[in-house]
């Protein structure tokens, strides 16, 4: 495992992985800034349709406590919402990603992989977004029971998105090599899992971790790390 993180820190020099690690910070960046821009939009609709002017709040008042509010909820929704934007957004990249990285440290099995069609691509990025959707809202009742342990909402968080998180990464290889050349045993994928889900809570670092994560299980399936 350590090993496969490493050789994927060392794919980030490679150029064609570097401008693909581009486009996916300027796309994630970009749709945070739309939905915050939506939410400033809306809240500046909404608490005009109220009529604070009426009420004696004046309308510098009513647009400053706005953009607070969208500010707040944009803030909100990047740390609930930046695990699924940023898996959609890689999953656009991704097969150019696991190219990059196959060409140059891989290249039999780049030979060998079949790129899924784009319908079939996205239908697994949409299945993905559904199960975090799904899994993230069948475990909220868990989630709450567990708010007084201090701890164990968190720990219950990450180990139900580091499951799904391994199980999109398997995806994508599998997708190009079979299940025979592209699963991972249960263990190691639930260790990628949980460190690309803890690296998406760290700030500014969050950004590089898709494409991290997704060289890291392209190094763990093709080098045999994910089947010790």
């Amino acid at each position: 495992m350590i090993q496969a993180v490493a050789m994927a820190f060392q794919s980030l020099a490679d150029a064609r992985v570097q401008r693909l690690l581009v486009r996916v910070i300027l796309l994630t960046l970009l749709s945070f800034l739309i939905l915050g821009f939506s939410l400033w939009w809306a809240m500046s609709w909404g608490l005009g349709w109220i009529g604070l002017e009426e009420i004696g709040v004046s309308a510098d008042n009513a647009s400053v406590f706005g953009a607070f509010l969208a500010a707040a909820m944009t803030l909100l929704s990047t740390f609930l919402l930046f695990r699924i934007v940023a898996v959609a957004i890689t999953w656009v990249f991704a097969d150019d990603i696991i190219d990059a990285v196959e060409d140059r440290h891989y290249p039999k099995h780049a030979m060998t992989g079949k790129r899924p069609g784009l319908v079939s691509g996205t239908a697994m990025a949409l299945r993905s977004v559904a199960r975090v959707v799904g899994y993230n809202l069948l475990a909220l009742p868990v989630y709450l029971l567990l708010l007084v342990t201090g701890v164990g909402t968190a720990i219950a968080f990450l180990l139900v998105n580091a499951l799904l998180l391994g199980r999109d990464l398997e995806d994508m290889l599998v997708a190009r090599h079979g299940k025979e050349h592209g699963t991972m045993r249960k263990l190691p994928r639930l260790l990628l899992g949980l460190t690309g889900t803890v690296g998406m809570m760290v700030p500014f670092f969050n950004l590089i971790v898709p494409v991290l994560a997704t060289a890291t299980a392209v190094h763990m399936v093709h080098s045999g790390v994910s089947r010790l």
